[in-house]
């Protein structure tokens, strides 16, 4: 396989998912949420890629914070 291929199978596979869970919240395609994104990244010259590294960074966050646990005693 090409080296392309290989990165890209290597971010589709183990991306910080952003743009589902954005998609899932909002109740649509997660492929709308990806244009958009490639969208705002070219028209404002890198705002759109800063914004997603900034969501996939506080998304990480938030799960960190609220994890589910299932007894007091998982502290």
């Amino acid at each position: 396989m090409n080296i392309f291929y290989k990165l890209l199978y290597y971010f589709q596979k183990r991306g910080f998912e952003v743009c589902r869970r954005i998609a899932e919240r909002l109740g649509i395609r997660a492929r709308v949420v990806r244009t958009s994104f490639i969208y705002l990244t070219f028209v404002t010259l890198g705002f759109g890629f800063a914004l997603y590294l900034f969501l996939a960074f506080w998304l990480g966050i938030k799960d960190l914070m609220y994890t589910k646990r299932t007894s007091v005693f998982d502290l």
